[in-house]
């Protein structure tokens, strides 16, 4: 199945860091790493049809993964968004191996070799496509949490928690103010406030730098 193309500012995963992620006990940069990309993948397991524990597998297994490649020299950056299509054919890979040891059982109750195998092709091939789809949504909403996380500790717990309200869980301006007893302009200025610093933090995300 030909895995789809996105533009590569899309991938906040740089060059320093990728160098780093050879280094084994870089303890750092593999927390980096996983900082950055577990929410994507956890989105895109669940998406695609995986319960919380088979998706959290998802997440392991492919970290590994990438970490025993990475040691051993058998993944080399290139400029050309090469490592965002090999990790999400990684992904792809592992969810549909979740499917398969889910659907293990309820294969063998098939007689006909050759029908339960085209039953298997037809079930991969789809849970694929799925996470082809979701995965521009899921990456952008791990841009957003990652911005989130960044600015949350720079301003102050009320007006963040105003800019959830009001932003993020879409609640009324009135409703807001009657809640957490505040005014219509901390409210305006919450919103304003924590919507500048993310989209800052957004840009650098997304920002192509090596």
């Amino acid at each position: 199945m030909k895995i789809k193309s996105f533009p590569d500012e899309w991938l906040p995963t740089r060059l320093s860091l990728l160098t780093r992620l050879k280094h084994w006990d870089d303890q750092d940069g593999w927390q980096q790493f996983f900082d950055t990309y577990w929410r994507l993948l956890y989105g895109v397991a669940r998406q695609a049809g995986l319960t919380d524990a088979e998706a959290q597998d998802v997440v392991q297994i492919v970290v590994i993964e990438v970490a025993a490649k990475m040691r051993d020299g058998k993944f080399i950056y290139r400029a050309d968004g090469s490592f965002k299509a090999w990790l999400l054919t990684l992904t792809q890979w592992r969810v549909t191996d979740q499917f398969r040891r889910r659907q293990s059982a309820g294969a063998r109750l098939h007689q006909q070799e050759g029908k339960t195998k085209l039953m298997e092709e037809v079930a991969d091939d789809r849970v694929q496509e799925r996470i082809a789809a979701s995965w521009d949504a899921e990456w952008e909403n791990n841009l957003l949490q990652q911005a989130l996380d960044k600015v949350k500790p720079r301003v102050a717990a009320r007006t963040f928690q105003i800019f959830q309200l009001h932003v993020q869980k879409e609640w009324s301006v009135p409703k807001v103010m009657e809640t957490l007893g505040v005014g219509r302009a901390q409210v305006y200025m919450a919103k304003l406030r924590v919507s500048n610093l993310v989209k800052k933090e957004l840009a650098k995300l997304k920002k192509k730098s090596g």
